[in-house]
């Protein structure tokens, strides 16, 4: 092969290639379109699914503490809420409105219409902010104490905690006497 067909070869093969990565632009740009709904969604049907826990405790469970070393109800409920505005605010790389504030110990919360009013507020927050970001916002590296990872990727991380701490809520429930509410996986 002499010099001029090599260069040859390789100016196909770079364009091909170059066919191939604009062709595939949209279906990448689809796939964080799909995935960003996907996350709404999850983040709407997470908020409806603590709803029902908060609206299921009666308003004395909401101080209940199955044991004197773990949170009450209302403390998990705001945990979830202060992770949302923790991960949320991090994701944005904004300043955390609640930073530096025990919720748990907040006078004005302690009631079950004001934990979940707040509970709500922290779903929105999550919600609207996803809402609102663009495709390079999502993708953009943030870090999270020593990790780095794609906004996109801590924000599914929060879904994840609010999860656990959400199931971990139906013991309090269940020690109630109250059934808790219906799975919503979908």
């Amino acid at each position: 092969m002499n010099q001029q067909s090599d260069k040859q070869v390789r100016r196909s093969l770079l364009a091909a290639l170059a066919t191939i990565l604009m062709a595939l632009s949209p279906a990448f740009a689809t796939t964080t379109a799909a995935s960003k709904a996907q996350m709404l969604a999850d983040w709407q049907r997470a908020k409806e699914y603590t709803k029902e826990y908060l609206d299921a405790m009666p308003e004395d469970g909401y101080a209940f503490q199955p044991t004197p070393e773990i949170r009450s109800f209302a403390g998990q409920m705001l945990h979830i809420a202060g992770a949302n505005y923790f991960f949320t605010s991090t994701a944005l790389g904004t300043k955390n409105p609640y930073e530096g504030q025990d919720l748990e110990k907040m006078d004005n919360l302690k009631s079950k219409e004001a934990v979940t009013k707040f509970v709500m507020d922290s779903y929105d927050h999550v919600i609207n902010a996803i809402n609102g970001m663009t495709d390079e916002q999502l993708a953009k590296t943030v870090t999270m104490f020593k990790f780095e990872m794609p906004a996109e990727q801590l924000l599914t991380k929060a879904h994840e905690h609010q999860t656990h701490h959400r199931g971990q809520s139906t013991v309090y429930l269940r020690m109630k006497g109250v059934t808790p509410p219906q799975e919503k996986l979908f």
